[in-house]
């Protein structure tokens, strides 16, 4: 039996990796779990409530764009975090979690060919790993751009030359971003839309991150985008309520963008898509309405960041996530670095290697750690003195 060539060439997954890596040695002590971006914080009590309230809808197929409850809901919530008016039949779709619409998206909307010649899709590197899967899916060529420290932990698309920008297609853009926490500005995003305008691309924005920061919240593409008269095709905005409501198993995220966008998503999903059943989508409308319990989570957040920032301080190198619950730590060797400290520890992180492309030398994650602050407050503050001793002691 034959089995396609396109993806027999994709490095094993980041959490199969750090398994094989880790998990034949003993852990050093009591096992604290700093891998996975999946948030433990309370979710809103009510939202069992909702569902049970709503619980009759199972018996139906689902609206496969989402509710108009759902998608008013959605963009309302737009236009008090960014100021900017969608109407919800035209510009918004629910998604059954992002990573479903940052994968479909690209089926939907990146074309056979960009100035008659094969597409790119620029990726961040590191990167979250459906960018350059739905890359390959479509036939295109994901290009890695690194999101180093000279470049501020986002991607310098600017700088590609030419030849390679005629070509690109989509662009995916993490902010803030995941690993690294850095945030774009507004300047930032200006300069990516005027790029995108210039050579005709699309910006992929992925903000699943924006409602967990540290100061000032974070600017949204669509806002910049609307503030230059951008092409109104020309972003597409990605956001869920994984990480703003801690509701990861709801799997409730939102595409958003211009109608033509929305009309090509939209019909793919009236094919390929697996909507979201209609009590849960009854819930998600009523937790994109609510921010109380938004600002209670970035409380609890914002509380790690002082922690993080104690337990690290005098550490060189460390730097302080502007948002999102990771940090990204630096080290001599990220797996040599995670496995040190699993063995001696009991302390699990994630290799910087493992989210990033890139032969040894050219990687530009394997000088790194990644830690995800979701833990319990003093649970987190044990695990980081831990590490901290272990690696930089």
């Amino acid at each position: 039996m034959n089995f396609p060539d396109r993806f027999s060439n994709l490095p094993a997954y980041a959490f199969p990796r750090l398994r094989a890596l880790l998990d034949h040695h003993a852990p050093g002590g009591e096992v604290v779990h700093m891998t996975i971006g999946e948030p433990k914080h309370d979710f809103p009590a009510w939202v069992t409530d909702v569902i049970v309230e709503n619980a009759h809808l199972f018996q139906s197929y689902p609206p496969n764009e989402g509710s108009p409850a759902l998608r008013g809901a959605i963009c309302d919530w737009i236009a008090r975090r960014y100021g900017v008016t969608l109407d919800p039949e035209q510009n918004v779709m629910a998604l059954n979690g992002t990573r479903e619409g940052l994968y479909n998206a690209a089926m939907a909307l990146c074309p056979e060919q960009k100035n008659g010649q094969r597409p790119i899709v620029l990726c961040p590197n590191p990167f979250y790993q459906v960018y350059m899967v739905a890359a390959i899916s479509v036939g295109a060529e994901p290009h890695f751009v690194p999101a180093t420290a000279a470049t501020g932990h986002l991607p310098d698309y600017a700088s590609l030359p030419a030849e390679v920008l005629n070509r690109t297609a989509v662009a995916y853009i993490c902010s803030p971003a995941n690993p690294q926490g850095a945030v774009a500005s507004r300047d930032y995003w200006a300069e990516l839309i005027g790029l995108a305008e210039q050579y005709d691309f699309r910006i992929f924005a992925d903000e699943c991150y924006s409602e967990i920061y540290r100061d000032a919240a974070p600017t949204g593409a669509l806002t910049v985008a609307r503030d230059m008269g951008a092409h109104p095709e020309r972003v597409v905005l990605f956001n869920s309520l994984s990480k703003r409501s801690n509701l990861a198993g709801l799997r409730s995220g939102v595409i958003a963008g211009g109608p033509e966008t929305l009309k090509h998503v939209k019909q793919l999903r009236n094919y390929s898509g697996a909507p979201l059943p209609g009590p849960l989508q009854a819930a998600a409308a009523r937790v994109w309405a609510d921010e109380a319990h938004v600002e209670e989570n970035r409380a609890l957040y914002q509380a790690k960041y002082t922690v993080a920032d104690h337990v690290f301080a005098g550490v060189q190198g460390y730097m302080p996530p502007e948002a999102g619950f990771f940090l990204w730590l630096p080290v001599d060797d990220g797996e040599a670095a995670a496995l040190k400290v699993w063995r001696e520890t009991g302390v699990r992180v994630l290799p910087g290697a493992y989210l990033a492309q890139g032969k040894p030398g050219q990687n530009p994650g394997e000088s790194y750690i990644r830690v995800a602050m979701v833990a319990p407050k003093e649970e987190l503050q044990r695990g980081l003195i831990k590490l901290r001793d272990c690696i930089y002691g």
